[in-house]
């Protein structure tokens, strides 16, 4: 669905709920200010819920917005400021659902028309917040990877791919907005949040206000329950993620595959080297006048076709062990069903500590052979034993993971190894020997893989999860805490 597309069903809904207003409710001032209230309540409504069903998602997205904040305030005169980005992004899950919550309950005051003077201003402020965060995102498209933000003098012609997020989140994964077009989208709401507060004292009201006052509150209730819901206790309820139940990801990862080495070049955006005037050559003429023109011209970007299909996550997917081999094709080219248990984030405390090394040493001697003129054996003897202290780090897994792994994965992990059905684990942010110490604490018998933080995320919001393929199929994901027993699985899709 297109943001277009989108916008006009949210339209045809705020007519017929204005509709409803005037004929059944007669309730309403003016019929213009009921349905631009309705329209923006409803748009609020929708757009905070998608990102309700996945807050961790919403997370993820403002774990990336404060990574870029502190790169662009750090190196500049409010370099003051960059020290919160860090701080907001160990809270990023909570602010995202504060921010959820805060979207939708204002979507539910404007249709209400609750406080109209603070709805509206609180409208207003939100839309600017909006505004100028994608606006932001848009604009670092014309910042060259190399420099930051405010840094106004290295600002060049503008090029997606300097873009720092490229994705505004403003509709989770239900529809991937491209900044520019969701900039341009908050300076189209920026016009009703100055209607509502320049003619707050037309809009509509209904119900009383006590009863407005609780719908607002058993909403909020409602809301953080639902919020917590869809990541703390299971999986999202509704998933908008390419990573679904029941995804062919090979085939999906070949389609995108196929389409991006399909792209062609179609010009070279130039610029010339001593006046900066900035060209486009045709790819054929640039390929056929090359040395001519190199020689007054450097390259920007190029130009190319648009992919058929448009990539997604799933064209990352990537697992390799710690010896960087790749292991992918274990999920999309195995013919036997294997269990993931994939791991984003795995807690443990680095304690430095020292530990006795026994070595033993031995002597070389040079000896003749006898009998055998210019000839002579090493021998290699035992002297002793020496001691010498070294230093290292002990790995303390955190005990709620190693719980949860040895009262939940591991019985699963052992009753399907009876089946024969196999199991490994991929995890983000350790290296070998820590896999090993994990292998250990928990005596779980399986293979241990590593893979982006970012892509286990996507995969699965429950840390750790459970992810059954067969054939490149995701069949089923389950959060650890809706683990059904292996017997359940089994009859259901292990064939």
């Amino acid at each position: 669905m297109s943001i277009v597309t989108l916008m006009i069903y949210i339209a045809i809904a705020a007519v017929l709920l204005t509709i409803g207003m005037m004929y059944v409710m007669k309730n309403n001032k003016s019929v213009l200010m009921s349905f631009v209230q309705n329209f923006a309540g409803l748009l609020f409504i929708f757009s905070g819920w998608v990102k309700a069903v996945d807050p961790m998602g919403t997370a993820i997205k403002m774990e990336d917005y404060f990574a870029e904040f502190n790169a662009a305030f750090a190196d500049s005169a409010f370099s003051f400021l960059a020290p919160m980005f860090p701080f907001f992004s160990q809270y990023s899950l909570a602010v995202a659902i504060f921010m959820i919550i805060f979207e939708i309950v204002l979507g539910v005051m404007l249709i209400l028309g609750d406080r109209p003077k603070l709805t509206a201003w609180l409208f207003f402020l939100l839309v600017i917040f909006f505004t100028i965060l994608t606006g932001y995102t848009y604009l670092t498209g014309f910042v060259p990877l190399d420099t930051t933000f405010f840094k106004f003098g290295n600002w060049t012609e503008f090029k997606a791919t300097n873009m720092r997020v490229t994705d505004c989140g403003c509709f989770g994964d239900f529809i991937k907005l491209d900044p520019r077009v969701s900039f341009f989208k908050d300076i189209f709401l920026l016009m009703p949040s100055l209607y509502f507060i320049f003619r707050w004292k037309d809009m509509h009201q209904i119900f009383t206000a006590r009863r407005r006052n609780i719908l607002i509150l058993v909403s909020t209730v409602f809301l953080i329950l639902y919020c917590v819901y869809n990541f703390h206790w299971n999986e999202p309820h509704v998933d908008f993620r390419p990573f679904k139940n029941g995804a062919n990801i090979a085939a999906i990862k070949k389609t995108e595959t196929d389409a991006a080495n399909a792209v062609q070049v179609i010009a070279q955006r130039m610029k010339n080297k001593k006046t900066g005037e900035i060209k486009d050559f045709a790819y054929a003429d640039y390929m056929k006048n090359l040395a001519t023109i190199t020689e007054e011209w450097e390259t920007i970007e190029q130009l190319k076709t648009e992919p058929t299909i448009k990539e997604t996550k799933i064209s990352h997917f990537h697992i390799t062990d710690f010896d960087s081999d790749d292991k992918t094709d274990l999920y999309l080219a195995n013919a036997d069903p294997h269990i993931m248990i994939p791991i984003y984030k795995a807690e443990y405390e680095a304690i430095p500590s020292k530990k006795i090394v026994k070595d033993s040493i031995f002597t070389f001697d040079t000896i003749q052979v006898a009998g055998v003129v210019d000839s002579f054996q090493i021998v290699k003897s035992f002297k002793e034993v020496s001691t010498r202290e070294v230093e290292y780090y002990k790995i303390i897994w955190d005990q709620d993971l190693l719980d949860i792994l040895n009262n939940k994965i591991k019985p699963l992990v052992d009753q399907a190894a009876k089946d024969k059905v196999k199991s490994s684990f991929v995890i983000s942010g350790i290296d070998a020997e820590k896999a090993q110490t994990l292998s250990e604490a928990t005596g779980i018998k399986a293979d241990i893989y590593t893979a982006d933080e970012k892509l286990l995320k996507t995969i699965m919001r429950s840390n750790p999860g459970i992810v059954l393929w067969h054939n490149g199929v995701l069949l089923q994901k389950w959060h650890y805490k809706k683990l059904p027993e292996w017997q359940a699985i089994k009859a259901g899709f292990v064939k």
